[in-house]
């Protein structure tokens, strides 16, 4: 029989008043030991009794985050280990617990970024604050968790599976299952309390929160997600695109000549949503109504750089834009097509920057040169090629339709584990789960072009036969997509400080599981700059923001020009590509 240190006392005969234990009585290896998932909750799997710890830690203190407000909590940071029963592995998930009277009948599983499957513990206070029970797992990469693709072979030529699938879906699978039966007995819930779970994360973090919506309908009562690396294939190899139009143009410029372009889009863009605030809140506007041709013979200046461990000092940048750089940036702005033409992918938008570009500095030869952008590369020589590696040695004789031809191969053999844009959501609706989507308007790393297809080939997919208006009012009874204008990659964007940032989506989602209040309009926080801490709305797909008055009022509207703008036609595949 289970321990338990939660005690009854009669204060008069009919009243019986339960005392709540404090964090010290109940963050203990012995407590947590004897409140382990029971060895039956998880077909397959041990618990490992001899790898638990837990301490207490008070007044812990968080600033300035992107996914969570400011707070001063005390939690319980717990460890416990389980394998998978014949392949003597080891898995080691995290979780930190609220103070017993701090415990709001929550539950979070959060994720990871790159090639981690989780975050480290800077995601885990987003739980404490609500309430929740948050967990991260290792996935049984242990020290390579930050880049587990390293576990990906076993030798050259042979795919470690079960790490893929690990990586894939199921090691975010069983800490969601085994979090939620220890967040139980930890806390001594009965079998008739409500426990509410919950999803957060970004980027891969994003994807792999997808991963469970769409194979797991009653994992999460809520995921909140940040643009996600979904759609994997395409994603990864995406990112080797701004190197091979360097490459195809024989153009490898100095960083700064590209940031220049970037801000001056920036400053030409910034009032086409209505009001003058240095954010692009419109980036389907900026593309209609601006040529960046306008920046050619624009001065640009960069100061010295010191040198890193990821490459060597850089030299003072001082120059103007020339007509080489313009037409690399409108080739990359194309995105992706094959030599007959044919869209393959889409691409970042004018207000981003051009980071896949990025070049590095040759101090022998004194020149910018290509540096090979290691998510992609990674992908094609560990997951494509076969070898032992962590990126390409070079692009040479690399093409626009070798990098179509990657990712059809990355698609047709990894479409069950690592793709994860499968469309029919249907079980986890049903279920009543509800899922927060964002993705910051100018991402440099995932094209918010990716999320918005997605949600349109759900909402298609899912409601056949209805008008469009239609089918967006049933989709949103679940799901809901909110384009964050500035927004970088799942953080705020520094060119672009005056953007709000959803801060708070967790607490948005939370509200819409547990007392139906759906976000109309997304809660975002300005996180950067002169105007930190004031609010602003988000409007939720596929309305559209557009101030009035002088910039005062924020409006939501439907423009189908620019619905129709961030739908594209991905030809160069016989395939649908949802």
């Amino acid at each position: 029989m289970r321990s338990s240190i939660w005690t009854c006392f009669a204060i008069v005969p009919a009243t019986v008043v339960h005392a709540v234990p404090s964090l010290a009585d109940v963050c203990t290896i012995d407590y947590v030991t004897a409140h382990l998932p029971p060895a039956d909750i998880y077909p397959g799997i041990s618990m490992v009794d001899s790898f638990v710890s837990a301490n207490p830690v008070y007044n812990a203190a968080v600033k300035d985050a992107n996914f969570y407000p400011n707070a001063v909590f005390d939690y319980c940071n717990a460890s416990f280990s389980y394998s998978h029963d014949g392949l003597n592995d080891t898995v080691v998930l995290t979780y930190w617990l609220p103070a017993p009277g701090n415990f709001q009948n929550r539950y979070l599983s959060t994720g990871g970024g790159g090639y981690a499957i989780n975050s480290g513990t800077q995601s885990l206070p987003g739980g404490l604050i609500y309430g929740a029970v948050a967990g991260i797992t290792d996935g049984g990469f242990g020290v390579n968790q930050g880049t587990a693709i390293n576990t990906f072979l076993v030798a050259n030529g042979t795919l470690n599976w079960h790490n893929i699938y690990m990586f894939g879906y199921e090691a975010i699978h069983e800490m969601g299952e085994l979090g939620k039966s220890f967040t139980k007995t930890f806390f001594n819930m009965s079998e008739s309390t409500k426990l509410y779970s919950y999803y957060q994360g970004c980027s891969e973090g994003g994807r792999e929160g997808w991963s469970q919506v769409q194979r797991f309908a009653d994992e999460f009562d809520g995921a909140s997600i940040g643009a996600p690396a979904f759609r994997f294939a395409f994603q990864q190899v995406q990112h080797l695109y701004s190197n091979v139009v360097e490459q195809a143009l024989n153009y490898f410029p100095p960083p700064c000549e590209l940031q220049a372009i970037a801000n001056a889009t920036i400053l030409a863009c910034d009032s086409l949503d209505g009001r003058v605030d240095g954010v692009v809140s419109r980036t389907d506007l900026c593309t209609a109504q601006y040529d960046i041709a306008a920046t050619l013979g624009l001065p640009y200046y960069c100061a010295p750089g010191a040198a890193t461990r990821f490459g060597s000092a850089t030299p003072e940048q001082n120059g103007t834009v020339t007509a080489q750089a313009i037409a690399l940036a409108k080739k990359i702005f194309e995105g992706l097509h094959d030599s007959e033409g044919r869209r393959a992918y889409f691409t970042y938008t004018p207000s981003s920057t051009f980071t896949d570009a990025q070049t590095q500095w040759n101090p022998t030869s004194g020149n910018w040169e290509l540096s090979v952008t290691s998510l992609g590369g990674s992908f094609v020589e560990v997951l494509l090629d076969l070898q032992i590696g962590s990126n390409l040695p070079s692009l040479d004789n690399v093409t626009y339709d070798t990098l179509v031809e990657w990712i059809d191969e990355g698609w047709n053999k990894y479409n069950d584990v690592l793709m994860t844009n499968w469309p029919d959501l249907t079980p986890f609706k049903e279920a009543g789960g509800k899922v927060i989507h964002f993705h910051g308007e100018s991402d440099f790393s995932i094209p918010t072009a990716s999320s918005v297809r997605y949600w349109e080939s759900v909402n298609k997919i899912m409601n056949p036969g209805l008008s469009y208006n239609e089918s967006v009012a049933a989709t949103q009874e679940f799901y809901r997509l909110f384009l964050v204008p500035g927004g970088s990659h799942c953080a705020p964007n520094a060119a672009e400080s005056n953007g709000p940032w959803p801060q708070t989506a967790l607490a948005n989602l939370i509200d819409w599981v547990e007392k139906d209040v759906p976000p109309v309009t997304l809660n975002g926080t300005i996180l950067l700059g002169q105007n930190k801490g004031q609010n602003q709305q988000i409007c939720g797909w596929p309305l559209r923001p557009l101030f009035t008055g002088n910039g005062s009022n924020l409006e939501c509207v439907y423009d189908q020009g620019s619905i129709d703008s961030w739908i594209y036609e991905l030809d160069a595949f016989d395939m649908p590509v949802y």
